[in-house]
């Protein structure tokens, strides 16, 4: 006997209402609600008492470190924080053509450990997955496929073979007979993966999920898919760009915020390990408008370039570019330029770059970008041995910064001369470098030792 009911559904949060709301209490988003049918079974009979789970002391248990598996990346290893961990669940998200499929075949050949893998796709068939295989030489006997959208077919699978990775390839693919609703909707996203976090977590098998993602960047369904898997990771890169980064925006069993660089090849994606050399080799020469800033992604210390060009604005508004950082903060730091530096950008454009398709929202680029935009105004360039970090306050003060240590060792590897930090920095450092080190208090003052007034 079966029981049919409506409610309405928030396509954003998945938040449910027994009647129609204009605006989502849960996310405040407007006209997202959308009718949904749900069809409960009502068995008949005793249910099945289970064991009641007594709560106990929490020193009685032991804390243990969780198993890992090595991916065969050094990169992903890094993201993931040492592997992957047995029976957890990773949700990977990316845009389309981004290199998702790639990476993730790569490393179902590469990854460690006794057992098979299951690849389940819902998007591509045996045919198309097999002649990605061959043009990346992999020959696996251990990849197994199964090209189902059914999830009731899927967790049978799991369960016959009983494999040591899980691929759902992807989640908005998959759907349950139980629900009425259509196949990558909310409700479908959300009862397919607690099912499969149940069987694979019961079974300690490790699954990775592959998500679309929406024209905002965000993974496509509700948000609390994010808040139900272990580990969330993303996979960036401008399209017309080699260079992909997987960036880990959550993890359960380690730090956040990491990131693994890669470049995509014709023999799939190749691991770069060392991005800072690559991003700034070819500063060959030394233009005005040009410098080079250390960011900290997660624990590793990035070297990026930063470039900028002021034109004169031909309209009564100063137009205002920022490709890699926050359009915001680009603003912010102009206004400061002008107010403490006296460099008037009221009437000119200001264009910046991150070169090579990097994103950086950290704070302690702010002394690196408010030098090059003040080098590109005045058409002086900065040193090209120079290494430029430090927040910048609203007062023009040059401000504290975190993992000072790895930014100048870092710059002192690639063989830099120079690096300008905060002064307060400065007083830290307790180890000795081989570049000369110059602390700043404001930005004026890093201005004159630049030779920018």
């Amino acid at each position: 006997m079966s029981k049919v009911k409506t409610v309405f559904v928030c396509n954003e949060c998945g938040y449910e209402s027994a009647k129609w709301l204009g605006k989502c209490p849960a996310c405040n988003s407007w006209n997202s609600f959308y009718e949904q049918k749900v069809e409960k079974t009502l068995e008949t009979g005793k249910l099945e008492k289970k064991e009641p789970n007594i709560p106990k002391a929490l020193n009685t248990y032991k804390g243990e470190e969780a198993a890992r598996i090595s991916t065969g990346f050094s990169e992903v290893d890094r993201v993931l924080g040492g592997g992957l961990v047995k029976g957890s669940l990773i949700l990977l998200g990316g845009e389309p053509g981004i290199g998702k499929s790639t990476l993730i075949l790569q490393l179902c050949d590469k990854v460690q450990g006794e057992g098979k893998v299951l690849y389940v796709s819902g998007e591509e068939s045996a045919e198309q997955i097999k002649l990605r295989a061959d043009r990346l030489n992999i020959n696996n006997e251990n990849i197994m496929f199964l090209g189902e959208t059914d999830i009731e077919i899927v967790n049978q699978a799991i369960i016959d073979i009983n494999p040591k990775l899980v691929i759902i390839d992807s989640i908005q693919t998959m759907y349950s007979n139980e629900l009425s609703a259509a196949a990558g909707s909310v409700s479908q996203v959300r009862e397919i993966t607690a099912q499969i976090m149940r069987i694979c977590k019961s079974r300690a098998i490790t699954t990775i999920i592959i998500g679309h993602v929406t024209k905002d960047g965000n993974i496509a369904g509700p948000r609390v898919l994010e808040h139900m898997v272990d580990t969330v990771l993303y996979l960036e890169g401008e399209r017309y760009f080699s260079y992909r980064i997987l960036r880990g925006v959550k993890n359960r069993f380690g730090s956040t915020n990491e990131i693994g660089m890669f470049e995509m090849r014709r023999e799939g994606m190749c691991e770069i390990l060392n991005p800072s050399d690559v991003l700034i080799s070819e500063r060959e020469d030394n233009p005005a408008g040009s410098c080079i800033v250390a960011s900290m992604e997660g624990t590793r210390p990035i070297l990026v370039e930063l470039q900028a060009l002021t034109t004169k604005s031909v309209f009564g508004f100063p137009k205002r570019t920022a490709n890699g950082i926050d359009f915001n903060r680009l603003s912010l730091l102009i206004a400061v330029l002008e107010e403490k530096a006296g460099m008037m950008l009221g009437t000119q454009d200001v264009y910046l770059n991150v070169v090579g398709g990097m994103k950086i929202n950290e704070p302690a680029l702010d002394l690196g970008i408010m030098c090059t935009v003040a080098s590109a105004f005045k058409n002086i360039p900065i040193g090209k041995d120079a290494v430029i970090m430090g927040e910048v306050g609203l007062t023009g003060e040059v401000r504290r910064i975190n993992f000072i240590e790895k930014r100048v060792k870092e710059a002192e590897k690639l063989g830099f001369k120079t690096c300008i930090i905060p002064e307060s920095n400065k007083k830290d450092l307790k180890d000795k470098y081989k570049l000369d080190i110059i602390g700043t208090k404001d930005i004026k003052d890093a201005m004159q030792k630049l030779g920018l007034r």
